[in-house]
């Protein structure tokens, strides 16, 4: 099976939820006859029920059943949709991949065709071990449902969504670029001059779509067998039309990479942060943009996302970002592939929740916090940026707060927006050290 397949597959089955149902159903009705056959050769008398009890009692269940799995989806999308009114729309695909949500589905569908299938076997004889089981997948349903209900409430508060998808791209960022930063091995993206022209431009023949992942294997071979350089045109992340550019081949030609090119090529109707970092970026900055709107005004979840953003980014300044080629063995370049820089990804984090929280005297607080904290901790090549973002915010204090003692609060680096500051501002608008006999006192 190729990547490309897989990897559908995979998202297909990550993102469904009627898989695991379905499966359940096959499972109550194959497993249903053998408990019963087993039941009969035990003897055992459990409830003591006549047939009447027992049509009663497993049919009431199985009706139950059958509501309770009706009023749990209609929780579930209520729920999601105020989430991803007050968060991000981008959130709702996420919960739906929850294995917690899957499985107690699973439970749920499992019980009720388990109970329809004892109700149909119910006769003169009472078979007593499949009823018991009807009963205890009952209980055990109303208890995997309550504990759902609170665990959907706990995934989505703002903290909890904003650090999962931190703890996301995390991951991505260490698949994407696995060599920790050192002096002098990582330098700027300059890809080489390649001096033969362009010998085959290979677009998208399929449906539009967002460019997912990439094969890295797949690609390096394909250059390699074919002794030529591929340059890919999007980046992860980016949207290809049809009949869009996906690369360029220099060297020697071949039709049949025209064909297997997209093979190694994952596109998709929205994007994922598996081999994109910046769509983790792009998710938590959504959700302080939101929060930080006239309509919603809550400039604390803004930072607690400033708090999730200082994480990777701490991350990424770490990282050796130089990995915009691949090479053979003789160390010719055979894959040129564009990535985000270290200057992409803190444009990205910052400059849009320093727009829209320019009014919050926390909001600049606490990005002021983390960007003095960045400069402070991370490689001297990457304070380039954090200075620059850092007069953009003096800039935006600047015009924001008219009146001087505001200008010079919100001028103060928070760890926490209100409340961390290691700094205090007296009455005539200077700053004292916060120490262990503070002039608070």
């Amino acid at each position: 099976m190729l990547w490309l397949q897989r990897k559908r597959l995979r998202a297909a089955l990550r993102n469904s939820l009627w898989f695991v149902p379905a499966a359940s159903m096959l499972a109550a009705v194959a497993s249903a006859p053998a408990i019963r056959r087993f039941g009969d050769r035990m003897g055992y008398q459990f409830f003591g029920f006549g047939p009447q009890g027992a049509r009663a009692a497993v049919g009431l269940i199985a009706a139950a059943m059958l509501s309770f799995i009706v009023f749990f989806f209609s929780v579930l999308l209520l729920t999601v949709q105020i989430a991803s009114m007050n968060l991000s729309p981008r959130i709702i695909s996420r919960q739906f991949q929850s294995n917690i949500l899957k499985a107690s589905l699973g439970l749920f569908v499992f019980t009720f065709m388990y109970g329809v299938a004892v109700l149909a076997r119910v006769e003169d004889h009472v078979p007593e071990l499949p009823v018991l089981v009807t009963v205890l997948l009952s209980l055990a349903s109303i208890g995997t449902f309550l504990f759902v209900v609170e665990q959907i409430g706990k995934q989505l508060r703002p903290a909890t969504v904003v650090a999962r998808v931190a703890q996301e791209g995390l991951h991505a960022v260490r698949s994407v670029y696995p060599h920790p930063w050192s002096p002098g091995a990582e330098r700027p993206p300059v890809f080489p001059r390649l001096t033969e022209p362009v010998s085959q431009s290979i677009r998208n023949d399929g449906p539009p779509g967002v460019v997912l992942a990439l094969d890295m294997k797949r690609l390096l071979t394909l250059a390699i067998q074919n002794q030529c350089t591929i340059e890919l045109s999007p980046q992860v992340g980016d949207y290809v039309p049809a009949q869009g550019l996906l690369g360029q081949v220099y060297g020697r030609s071949d039709p049949a990479l025209a064909r297997e090119l997209p093979t190694a090529i994952a596109l998709g109707r929205e994007r994922t942060v598996e081999q994109d970092p910046a769509f983790a970026f792009r998710i938590i900055v959504d959700v302080a943009e939101k929060a930080l709107s006239a309509a919603i005004n809550d400039p604390t979840t803004g930072v607690q996302a400033i708090d999730q953003l200082q994480f990777l980014l701490q991350e990424v300044g770490e990282r050796d970002l130089s990995t915009g080629t691949l090479c053979d063995e003789s160390g010719q370049v055979r894959v040129i592939i564009r990535t985000p820089g270290w200057q992409d990804y803190v444009l990205l984090a910052v400059s849009e929740i320093r727009h829209y929280g320019a009014n919050s005297i926390q909001v600049m607080r606490r990005l002021r916090g983390m960007l003095e904290y960045l400069i402070a901790t991370l490689p001297p090549v990457r304070a380039h940026c954090l200075r620059q973002q850092l007069d953009l915010l003096n800039d935006s204090v600047e015009r924001s707060f008219f009146d001087p003692l505001d200008r010079v609060n919100a001028g103060v680096a928070d760890s926490q927006g209100l409340g961390g500051a290691k700094t205090h501002v007296n009455a005539d608008g200077g700053w004292v050290p916060i120490g262990p006999r503070s002039t608070l006192e």
